[in-house]
């Protein structure tokens, strides 16, 4: 019966609950917007392991660039008389004197001359802000100013480059695949529940679990809030993929709850055509198997604290917060009394819509609630 008040208790005051359900991701959505991604390296790891170690070692041995060396590769016009070529010089000459750059290792000639690679060390660790900068340096600044109309082409590689250039297309390509994903799901609940309210409530109210995850990824490892109870030896910053791939496991299982809860609901609706007894009932029916879900859910992702490696903290973190968020203040608070507000404007669809949706239920075959014959009794105030 503990979900019957609460629908209730929800229905009762819809505004006070809806603000107070809103409140709870303030905080984590400022946070959110504050994102940015960034690179790992061993440095990150939790201290003792033996990659931290090894990575600790090197670094104070022979400075903290030596653990992500650069890649500069020079294609040539005319085939290069040998390492001393002044054309070759003249390049390693400008790499040497480039902003953070600690060392320049000798020019390698390929077998036909043509290609030239240098090994260049930053002043900064592989993932540090400046070896970022230094690598944009070399592309915009340094590389171009030596080769100009040469023929030359030179390119700037190696792991911190790479791994550069995979977070800016990821950065760029980001909000594509949440529109898209937005799209298709929307579209898929127009089909299901036949309300373009609610497939477009369902699909932004999905982004807050989302958002909240985020947020808490910034504050516990990108600002180093988080740091010492996780074990890390400070701020770690964010791969691009993680956001990625942690808003496609979020959203899917976001879905999952809001299919089952609105499911319910307009089970309810088209039995009884009370939209605010349809909600009660609803959220009565599903509430205790949403949050049962999601509670064994939590504890499987609070169990990838226990590795060693901070990008899988980050997903035991990132995926047990939203998922707790969004199975109890989601899908208890904001969905149930944003359809209470909104009445039966929640099942509003256009007559030349309706003709051009097909007919696809989530379960079984639907009834007209005007035509009902027999109307099963919905929960009621008490």
């Amino acid at each position: 019966r503990g979900w019957v008040r609460i629908a209730r208790r929800v229905a009762d005051r819809p505004w006070r609950h809806l603000l107070a359900g809103l409140a709870f991701f303030v905080l984590p959505a400022l946070a959110a917007t504050q994102l940015s991604f960034g690179q790992l390296d061993s440095g990150d790891k939790s201290p003792g392991t033996a990659g931290r170690t090894a990575y600790d070692r090197l670094a104070s041995a022979f400075g903290p660039g030596v653990n992500g060396p650069l890649q500069v590769t020079d294609t040539l016009a005319e085939p290069a008389s040998g390492p001393a070529d002044p054309a070759l010089a003249a390049v390693g000459r400008a790499l040497e004197d480039t902003g953070g750059v600690a060392a320049v290792g000798p020019a390698q000639l390929s077998h036909d001359g043509r290609t030239v690679r240098w090994q260049v060390t930053p002043t900064t660790a592989p993932g540090d802000p400046g070896t970022a900068a230094l690598v944009d340096r070399l592309r915009a600044d340094t590389l171009p100013a030596v080769t100009g109309d040469t023929g030359q082409k030179a390119h700037v590689g190696g792991v911190p480059a790479i791994q550069l250039d995979l977070n800016d297309r990821l950065a760029q390509r980001l909000p594509a695949v949440i529109g898209a994903v937005l799209a298709i799901a929307g579209l898929l609940l127009l089909l299901a529940f036949r309300s373009p309210l609610v497939a477009v409530k369902a699909a932004v109210l999905n982004l807050l679990s989302v958002a909240a995850a985020y947020g808490v990824l910034t504050a516990l490892f990108q600002w180093g809030w988080g740091a010492a109870p996780l074990g890390l030896g400070g701020p770690v910053p964010i791969p691009g993929y993680v956001p990625l791939l942690m808003f496609a496991v979020l959203f899917g299982l976001s879905m999952d709850y809001e299919v089952f809860l609105l499911s319910a609901v307009r089970e309810a609706w088209l039995a009884s055509g009370d939209n605010r007894d349809a909600v009660v009932t609803g959220l009565a029916r599903t509430g205790r198997i949403i949050t049962s879900a999601a509670l064994i859910m939590v504890c499987v992702f609070l169990g990838y604290l226990l590795w060693d490696d901070p990008v899988v903290k980050m997903f035991g973190i990132g995926l047990a917060t939203a998922v707790a968020l969004d199975a109890t203040v989601v899908r208890g608070l904001l969905v149930p009394t944003t359809m209470v507000l909104l009445g039966k404007a929640n099942w509003w669809l256009p007559q030349w819509l309706d003709r051009l949706l097909p007919q696809m239920h989530v379960e079984g075959g639907e009834r007209d609630p005007v035509r009902t014959s027999s109307v099963p009794e919905p929960v009621r105030n008490a």
